[in-house]
């Protein structure tokens, strides 16, 4: 074995999202007198590419503009090269384009060990890049999973031998994301912070507030997130009747502080994996509510660190945010419970030494 394995950890971009993160965190955060750290992208810049570099992981790009364009065999080439210059023993893919990418240059080129990542449900990749990701599948030493539910649903569906796939649930920065000294205050505040999509199901959300307000008039309603369905969102809430209690506020990079003036958070995602959100918001002392899907689960346990609602149902959603809002007793429990549960199973610490523990694994046994 080297005195350290090389690493070379690879995603579309290096962008704010959860997946970037994640392989930010690990690459910062990897053991440096076993491990070197490298990172790759298809696309440079973005706020993990700097911080990447701040720490001392080199980050190349490897350009590739379309699967269906020269761009992705000249990329290959870069790849190949900068593989055979760094001796890399380790790729390890962390998204969905990169697995797709580096995962079959990387076991051309033989590299000793190959990984990729499944951090999302594959319902939401789709047609020919889900029939694509099967075979990468078959050609991996191991698929790393961040929750319970892809690992079943990798088994179940896609009939991948369990023995390939490795458990490594998200970390968060708990020094960045805990509790406010105070309570949040000026009133109750019911938010959620998201890319706006519509897996994510944010109209069962502003439905069920609907049905609060009769009751509830005076609770706010904040929605954090960009994506393509703010119109129609600001739209249904007008219809609701909802429009004068809900705000609609762009992305943040203060997601701590934002988070932190939630009392109650709530995911009420159709689809999630391990969400980062969820746990982010938990951290910092929300009350969590979120859809009983994926490892929304594994973070909220029923009654315990939060409530769960069936997806999609709105008046459940409405009953359990009634239940914390009329007591607030079983809300502050269920909030310091939730952030002392992240804080000790789900910090960024923990999460690295579980992919290193799974790098030394898989290289003593490849």
């Amino acid at each position: 074995m080297p005195d350290r394995l090389r690493v070379l950890l690879m995603s579309y971009c290096l962008d704010a999202g959860g997946t970037e993160r994640q392989l930010a965190n690990t690459a910062m955060g990897l053991d440096r007198s076993r491990f070197e750290p490298h990172v790759g992208t298809f696309h440079g810049g973005g706020p993990r590419h700097q911080e990447l570099l701040n720490a001392g992981v080199p980050v190349t790009e490897f350009p590739v503009r379309s699967f269906a364009s020269p761009s992705v065999l000249r990329a290959a080439l870069e790849l190949r090269r900068y593989l055979e210059r760094h001796a890399i023993d380790i790729l390890h893919s962390f998204d969905v384009p990169a697995n797709l990418f580096g995962v079959p240059t990387a076991v051309a080129c033989r590299v000793p060990l190959v990984l990729s990542s499944q951090r999302a449900g594959r319902g939401l990749t789709p047609g020919i890049y889900h029939h694509l990701l099967r075979i990468t599948d078959q050609m991996v030493d191991g698929i790393v999973v961040n929750s319970r539910a892809l690992r079943r649903e990798l088994i179940e569906q896609d009939r991948v031998p369990p023995g390939r796939i490795h458990l490594c649930p998200n970390g968060i920065r708990t020094g960045q994301f805990h509790p406010p000294a105070e309570g949040p205050g000026g009133g109750l505040t019911i938010g959620t912070l998201c890319v706006l999509r519509p897996e994510k199901s944010l109209g069962t959300l502003l439905e069920a507030c609907a049905r609060l307000r009769p009751v509830f008039p005076e609770v706010r309603l904040v929605v954090v997130g960009s994506g393509p369905m703010l119109a129609e969102l600001e739209a249904l809430a007008a219809r609701l009747g909802v429009a004068a209690t809900c705000r609609f506020e762009p992305a943040t990079s203060q997601v701590a502080e934002r988070l932190r003036g939630f009392d109650i958070f709530v995911l009420p995602s159709l689809s999630e994996a391990l969400s980062n959100s969820l746990m982010e918001a938990m951290a910092c002392g929300c009350c969590a509510v979120a859809s009983d899907v994926g490892g929304n689960p594994e973070l909220v346990r029923h009654g315990e660190t939060g409530l769960l609602f069936r997806a999609g149902d709105a008046a459940e959603l409405a009953a359990r945010l009634g239940l914390v809002l009329r007591d607030g007793q079983l809300r502050r429990k269920l909030a310091e419970s939730g952030a002392r549960f992240i804080r000790e199973s789900f910090s960024v610490e923990t999460a690295v030494r579980r992919m290193e523990a799974i790098y030394l694994r898989l290289w003593r046994e490849r």
